[in-house]
């Protein structure tokens, strides 16, 4: 299976490999990156990747549980049109199908985007117009799904096209209208308003339960998510006290402080720390066990950098850790043990000289396919101090 966008559509770049030629294309292309920066005495890949599905023969399709459209204007600034950036520009391709996607994500998806369209409620842009993005999450088994409207704002001509979504087969469980009125590279602006129905949807990963709203970071694929998850844990297991940097919604502190570590947990985005806090009632995992803090992490070193930590846990974004934050973990705090996971490995690359100088020894490095049909791998790295 092809989809009918791929080669226009940025969002898939290998999609036209089998998915066994996808993963040694990635393991090749990890092993140049890194193995430069490696010294004898640190640990090899491990070999075989893991993939997102149980079988590295199945070709995964509908596993990203995070679905995300950009609206735009037709040809000669007429109609709407929703879909996806082209490669390397910001030209919005059309798309009728997104095989990536979760299927109940996309039907609500295209059946809000026809009400819209038929509304003729127009594309944010230099002339004025409403809509930005539509997210949907969804929980892996597609039960629920939480819809979010991105718009510059709350203009009355929505009203009668989301009711109408509303009313239909293709509902969500739970929809909201965020305003974004401040073009930029974020996607989700500051005043999100509650429509209808439940604000989270609600997975399990690894046992541990996590409520998940529209706007809040965690992993898209929580098949993958489940064996990182797993790999970042091993690498910590049994410490005292755990800090877990750029923690998101707790994907990592949660399980930790269910096996009894002491975990803290920083997070920029709010709304992720206000779910992780909620996630912690939720499982019944004790206030002392786990601690959140919302703040840069810049920010948040600054208060907890002098406090005694067993291990440290970092997962920045896409940018990489600051220089600064790798300093504070590897100069200052130097923990015992420590894991980076990196979804840049052209980044890593150039960061694990730094950590490795500082007096840490990669034990084992482990990458998981978060994303089929792309050449983005998460990779894991387990270090110990020398």
């Amino acid at each position: 299976m092809i989809c009918r966008h791929f080669g226009i559509c940025g969002g898939c770049t290998i999609q036209d490999l089998s998915y066994a030629q996808q993963l040694a294309s990635k393991e090749a292309a990890l092993w140049k990156l890194l193995k430069p920066a490696l010294r004898e005495t640190d640990g090899m890949i491990a070999s075989p990747l893991f993939a997102a599905e149980d079988s590295d023969e199945a070709t995964p399709f509908h596993f990203r549980q995070k679905v995300a459209f950009v609206f735009g204007s037709g040809l000669r600034g007429r109609g709407l049109i929703m879909g996806h950036y082209e490669r390397g520009s910001h030209r919005i391709v059309p798309v009728e199908e997104c095989p990536v996607h979760s299927s109940r994500g996309n039907r609500i998806a295209f059946a809000l985007r026809d009400r819209l369209a038929a509304a003729g409620i127009a594309a944010a842009g230099p002339a004025g117009g409403v809509l930005r993005h539509l997210l949907v999450r969804t929980t892996r088994d597609d039960r629920e799904a939480v819809a979010m409207l991105v718009v510059t704002r709350n203009d009355k001509s929505l009203r009668r096209p989301v009711r109408s979504l509303l009313e239909s087969d293709d509902r969500p469980d739970g929809f909201f209208v965020n305003i974004n009125d401040t073009p930029g590279p974020f996607m989700v602006g500051p005043t999100t308003i509650r429509i209808d129905g439940r604000s989270h949807v609600r997975e399990t990963v690894g046992g541990v339960s996590y409520l998940i709203s529209p706007a809040a970071f965690f992993q898209t694929n929580a098949r993958a998510a489940e064996v990182l998850q797993r790999c970042v844990i091993e690498g910590v297991r049994g410490a005292e006290r755990v800090l877990d940097l750029y923690c998101g919604s707790g994907l990592f502190s949660l399980p930790l402080a269910a096996a009894g570590s002491r975990v803290t947990g920083i997070e920029e985005n709010r709304q992720a720390i206000q779910d992780a806090k909620t996630n912690v009632r939720l499982n019944r995992i004790p206030d002392s066990r786990a601690r959140f803090i919302s703040a840069r992490v810049e920010d948040g070193l600054e208060r907890v950098g002098r406090e005694r930590w067993d291990a440290v846990i970092l997962d920045p974004p896409r940018q990489g850790c600051p220089k600064p934050v790798l300093a504070a973990v590897f100069g200052q705090i130097a923990p015992e043990r420590a894991v980076y996971v990196s979804c840049n490995a052209e980044l890593l690359g150039g960061e694990l000289p730094i950590i490795l100088n500082m007096g840490y020894r990669a034990v084992r490095i482990e990458a998981v396919d978060m994303f089929p049909h792309t050449d983005h791998i998460e990779t894991v790295v387990r270090l110990v101090r020398r």
